[in-house]
C-alpha cells in the first residue's frame, strides 16, 4: 500500500523551533538562552575594543555598536541564535575613512552601507548564496577557525603580522591550559551552565584570589560609563562626500552581507534548519544604519561569538542574541569593574576552543582526501589561503568561487561529443553528425573543428536532440559550421534542437557575424 503524504507548507520549514514562546515557557531552554547571552557578552568585550583600535575609533564606538546591532538584529534578522556586532573585516574597511576623514565621515559611511545592504536585501541578493558550493563553504570554514585561532597570537606573547615575539607574563600559559581543560571536562560533568562561563569564573577567581598578574579585559581599552546617544554626523551632504563615502560603503555592505549570509548558512547546517536570507540581508542593513545613527562603526554577523552561541552553548533562539546585547550594555556601563578584572587567558581558552569546534576536520582526513576530486580539494585550499592571506573573508570567498567556476567550466567543457555517421546508400549520400552535451562558451569554441567539410557528401545533417544551447557562443559555432559548409557548396540542415535551445538559436542565429 502506498502512503501519499501532503507536501510540507512552504512556511514551516522556516519555522526554527524552539520558538522565542516555547523557550520562555520553558526554564530549562530559558536558563541555557540567559547564560549563552552572558558567555558571548562577556566574549564580546575585548573583540569589540580591539576592533574599535583596528578601525581607529574609541573603544565606546565599538561597544556601542556591538549592542545596538545585537539587540536590532534578535528582532530584525532572519537567523535566530545568530550573533550581530562589531567585527574585524568592517573595520578594516571602514578604518582609512576615520584615518583619512575623521569619526563623522566613517558614521556617514555605516549609514550608507546600510542602506544599500536594505536595497540589496529586498531585490533578493540573498539568493545568489546557492551558487556558493560547498567546497568553498568548507574552506570559508576552516579559514575561520585559523584566523580566529589567530587572532589570539597577540595575547600569547607573539604578533601575528609581523610574527615577532613580545612576550607575556609566563602565568598566561597555564591559565590558558587549565581554561581548555574546563572547557573540555566541563560539559560531561556540568550540563546546565555553559562550559565557557565556567572557564571565566572559574579563572577570575583564581587570578582575583592568588593575585596573579596576567592581561585582563581593563587593559585592552576605556570602558564607556554613559548609555549611547544619538549621533547625527556632521557632514557636508554633497556629491563630493557621497564620491568619498561610496565605495567604502559598498564594501561594508557587500563584506558585511557576505559574511553575515555565509555565517548564517553555516548555522542552518549546525542545527538541521532554515534561516530566511532574505529578511537577513535587510536586518544587517537596519541594523547597521541603527549603529550609525548611534554613534557605533557597524558591522556584520560574528562567526566566533556565533559559534560560542550556538555550538558551545547550545542556543538557538533570538533570546540569546538579544540578552547578548543587552548584557554587553549593562556590563560595560553598571559593572565595567568586574568586567574588567576578566583575565585574558580565560577568553583565550574559549576563543581556542571555539577555533577547534569551527574547523571542519573531516574534510582534511587522508581518507577524505583520497575520494574528493582534486578540483574540490583545490577549491578548498585556494578560499583558505586567499582568506587567510588576505586576514578578509570576503575575497577568499570570491576567490574561492571564482576557481569553481573555471573548474566546472573545465569539467563541463570535455563533456560534449560529435559523433559522425555517413550514409551513402541514402538516395541523397548524408553525413549525420550527432552532437551531445552541455554548449556554451567554453565547450562550444572547439566545436567548429569536429567536422569533415571537405570530405563529407553534398548533405549533411547536424543532431541536436542530445544538446542544450546555452548562450550566444554556441549559436555563433553552429553559424560558424554553416557558413564552412556553404563554401564547399553542401547543404545543412540542423535538427532536433529543443523548445528552449531553438528560441536561443532562432533568435540570434545570422546575427552575430559570418563566423570566419
Amino acid at each position: 500500500m502506498t502512503t501519499v503524504t501532503p507536501a510540507k507548507d512552504p512556511a514551516s520549514r522556516y519555522r526554527i523551533e524552539p520558538t522565542v514562546m516555547q523557550a520562555i515557557r520553558s526554564p530549562r531552554i530559558l536558563t541555557r538562552e540567559v547564560l549563552a547571552g552572558l558567555v558571548v557578552a562577556v566574549a564580546l568585550i575585548p573583540e569589540a575594543i580591539a576592533f574599535s583600535i583596528i578601525a581607529g575609533v574609541d573603544p565606546r564606538v565599538g561597544l556601542f555598536s556591538s549592542f545596538i546591532m545585537a539587540v536590532a538584529i534578535a528582532f530584525v534578522g532572519g537567523r535566530p541564535a545568530m550573533i550581530t556586532a562589531a567585527t574585524g573585516a568592517i573595520a578594516l574597511v571602514v578604518a582609512p575613512v576615520a584615518r583619512e576623514y575623521g569619526l563623522d565621515y566613517l558614521i556617514a559611511t555605516v549609514l550608507l552601507g546600510g542602506l544599500i545592504q536594505v536595497v540589496l536585501g529586498a531585490v533578493g541578493v540573498a539568493k545568489l548564496m546557492r551558487f556558493i558550493p560547498r567546497s568553498v563553504m568548507v574552506g570559508f570554514v576552516n579559514a575561520l577557525a585559523i584566523l580566529i585561532f589567530l587572532s589570539q597570537m597577540p595575547q600569547l606573547g607573539l604578533d601575528n603580522h609581523d610574527w615577532t615575539w613580545h612576550g607575556v607574563p609566563w602565568m598566561v600559559y597555564p591559565l590558558v591550559v587549565a581554561g581548555l581543560v574546563i572547557l573540555f571536562v566541563a560539559p560531561k560533568i556540568i550540563k546546565a551552565i555553559p562550559a565557557p562561563l565556567i572557564a571565566i569564573v572559574v579563572l577570575t577567581a583564581v587570578v582575583v584570589a592568588f593575585g596573579i598578574d596576567v592581561p585582563t579585559v581593563g587593559d585592552q581599552g576605556d570602558l564607556p560609563d554613559s548609555l549611547p546617544m544619538l549621533f547625527i554626523p556632521d557632514v557636508p551632504f554633497t556629491f563630493e562626500t557621497l564620491q568619498i563615502i561610496a565605495p567604502f560603503a559598498l564594501a561594508v555592505a557587500v563584506v558585511g552581507l557576505l559574511e553575515s549570509l555565509m555565517t548564517a548558512k553555516l548555522v542552518d547546517d549546525i542545527t538541521d534548519t532554515h534561516s530566511r536570507k532574505p529578511r537577513e540581508a535587510v536586518g544587517q542593513g537596519i541594523a547597521n544604519v541603527l549603529s550609525g545613527l548611534f554613534g557605533g562603526m557597524g558591522g556584520c554577523a560574528m562567526i566566533g561569538q556565533t559559534m560560542i552561541n550556538v555550538k558551545a552553548s547550545g542556543a538557538r533562539t533570538r533570546i540569546s542574541t538579544f540578552l547578548a546585547g543587552v548584557f554587553l550594555l549593562i556590563l560595560v556601563v553598571a559593572l565595567g569593574d568586574v568586567i574588567a578584572i576578566i583575565p585574558m587567558a580565560a577568553l583565550v581558552a574559549v576563543m581556542i576552543i571555539v577555533s577547534y569546534l569551527t574547523f571542519d576536520w573531516h574534510s582534511i582526513r587522508p581518507a577524505t582526501l583520497k575520494i574528493m576530486p582534486k578540483s574540490e580539494t583545490a577549491v578548498m585550499i585556494i578560499t583558505v589561503i586567499g582568506t587567510v592571506a588576505t586576514d578578509n573573508l570576503a575575497i577568499g570567498v570570491v576567490l574561492g568561487v571564482l576557481t569553481a567556476m573555471v573548474m566546472f567550466a573545465r569539467r563541463v567543457a570535455h563533456l560534449v561529443t560529435v559523433t559522425r555517421v555517413v550514409d551513402e546508400d541514402a538516395e541523397v549520400p548524408t553525413a549525420t553528425y550527432t552532437v551531445r552535451g552541455e554548449l556554451f562558451f567554453a565547450s562550444s569554441n572547439d566545436l567548429t573543428t569536429q567536422f569533415e567539410y571537405a570530405d563529407d557528401p553534398e548533405r549533411v545533417v547536424i543532431d541536436m536532440s542530445e544538446s542544450h544551447v546555452w548562450d550566444a557562443s554556441t549559436v555563433a559555432a553552429l553559424d560558424a559550421v554553416v557558413t564552412k559548409y556553404e563554401h564547399q557548396d553542401k547543404h545543412v540542415v540542423i535538427e532536433g534542437i529543443e523548445d528552449e535551445s531553438g528560441d536561443i538559436h532562432r533568435r540570434l542565429s545570422g546575427g552575430l557575424g559570418s563566423g570566419h
